[in-house]
């Protein structure tokens, strides 16, 4: 192993450094988040499930008549939103304190300083590939018998990761300078959470409002997502391109401010 990385570049032997870093950490990170827990990972899948089951129970009846009458529908239309706004939650929120909690490591020790909140957003999606990715994909092949739609799951997956590895980098960059982040966090999180229509159809969100919630970046995912699983029908490709687009410039803005921070982090860790 040691002649083949001889025979690279020195931007070869970086890149493959730095990746040999974010399994190392993303397998600790999956390692500390379930170190004695029964399920491990699939509390990633519990989640989602139990409060789809919360929602159905209080809305699924006066829900219904927006998903043809019938509450099955519903509780897989809110289990695909809540699929989608668990993983953003989740993974942002641990990426945000991904560099702060490791100050002291990054004090000792010479680091890529992005494979931190890196490994956070990839140790989430390992895992969401693992558990929710494979029930998604035979909830499509149930509804639809398409193997095209089947494989189309993972096109708003990919948009959705590009959002939260935007929006994962910006956290943790910003979290360095302000403490007080991570709470305001929380309330971004919840806004984002009651703004995407994950337990209530989007048909009854009044034209005034409907607009602003199409700014929310979880909108045009989820909607993705549903579309490709439960209506039987071709992907729709515009919103799979407004998933990505929307990735995109998450993705871009996030990385371009945290290489611009960047100088600065070892002073304050």
């Amino acid at each position: 192993m040691a002649l083949t990385v001889k025979k690279l570049l020195p931007t070869q032997v970086e890149a493959y450094r730095y990746w040999e870093i974010l399994q190392v950490l993303v397998e600790r990170n999956l390692k500390v988040r379930y170190r004695g827990s029964l399920l491990g990972i699939y509390w990633s899948l519990l989640n989602p499930l139990i409060m789809t089951g919360v929602y159905t129970t209080i809305f699924g009846t006066t829900f219904a008549e927006y998903y043809n009458n019938s509450i099955l529908n519903y509780i897989l239309a809110a289990f695909t939103g809540m699929a989608v706004i668990n993983f953003f939650s989740t993974s942002t929120s641990q990426a945000l304190s991904s560099l702060v909690n490791n100050g002291s490591l990054l004090n000792k020790m010479h680091l890529p300083m992005s494979a931190f909140p890196l490994s956070i957003i990839a140790a989430n999606a390992f895992q969401f590939c693992l558990t929710v990715w494979p029930l998604l994909v035979v909830m499509t092949l149930l509804i639809s018998y398409s193997v095209l739609n089947a494989a189309a799951v993972i096109l708003p997956f990919v948009g959705l990761t590009m959002v939260c590895t935007g929006i994962g980098l910006l956290m943790a960059a910003l979290n360095v300078f302000f403490r007080d982040l991570p709470y305001m966090y929380e309330l971004v999180t919840f806004a984002l959470w009651i703004t995407s229509p994950i337990f209530y159809p989007s048909a009854i969100v009044p034209e005034e409002v409907a607009g602003f919630l199409q700014l929310n970046p979880m909108y045009p995912i989820i909607e993705s997502t549903r579309q490709i699983v439960l209506s039987g029908e071709a992907p729709d490709l515009t919103l799979v391109a407004t998933s990505w687009l929307s990735g995109i410039i998450f993705m871009s803005f996030g990385w371009f401010t945290f290489k611009w921070l960047k100088p600065q982090f070892m002073d304050l860790l």
